[in-house]
């Protein structure tokens, strides 16, 4: 039997895959590391862990994120040198894979704000299998009197929330759902403010 019917079916993804590596050129995803933007033992560390679920609220086991950010001053580092972990220079810039049970983690400076009066936050981009394009949200410092004016957290309302980490002692607990009752507030790139490093 032959059929004519040539209508488009959905495109359909299987990956993608994180885990390349060429030897020959030494590049790879995730490049060792990676989810260290200063050493553990820094005076100044603090770790972001967070989960990554999907639309039934199942961790992610094989997602990739990175994240942006402005070190403990508001500065934005502008320096070549993002893939080599120089522990004497902060590039602002990492990337970490989730584990086996959807868990990420950084160990990093808690940003300052970028101008007076604006809350500071960590950008967070996300690759994971069935995203056709990355998605970026952002990690809103908890306990910052800046949040209160925030002209981004203001628009958004009760949903707001879903941006802002939860502090526990050192660490900032940042959990992202793609989908869903919880779904994290995600934004089109083209109308960040936060300018790229």
């Amino acid at each position: 039997m032959t059929t004519n019917d040539l209508t488009p079916t959905p495109g359909q993804t299987i990956g993608p895959f994180f885990g390349y590596f060429n030897a020959a050129e030494q590049v790879h995803l995730p490049f060792e590391n990676g989810d260290n933007l200063v050493p553990p033992g820094d005076d100044r560390a603090i770790q972001l862990i967070g989960t990554v679920y999907d639309g039934e609220g199942t961790p992610i086991p094989d997602a990739m994120i990175e994240i942006w950010q402005a070190d403990e001053h508001g500065n934005i580092p502008n320096q070549d040198g993002s893939l080599i972990r120089d522990p004497f220079a902060f590039t602002g810039w990492g990337r970490a894979t989730t584990d086996n049970v959807g868990t990420y983690r950084f160990t990093t400076v808690q940003p300052g704000a970028t101008d007076e009066g604006k809350a500071p936050f960590i950008h967070v981009v996300v690759f994971a299998r069935g995203l056709l394009n990355k998605l970026h949200t952002r990690a809103y410092i908890p306990e910052n009197k800046g949040l209160a004016n925030d002209a981004t957290l203001s628009a958004l309302g009760d949903r707001a929330e879903t941006l802002i980490a939860k502090r526990d002692g050192k660490r900032l607990l940042f959990d992202i759902h793609l989908q869903g009752n919880n779904e994290t507030v995600f934004f089109s790139y083209p109308g960040m403010d936060y300018p790229k490093p």
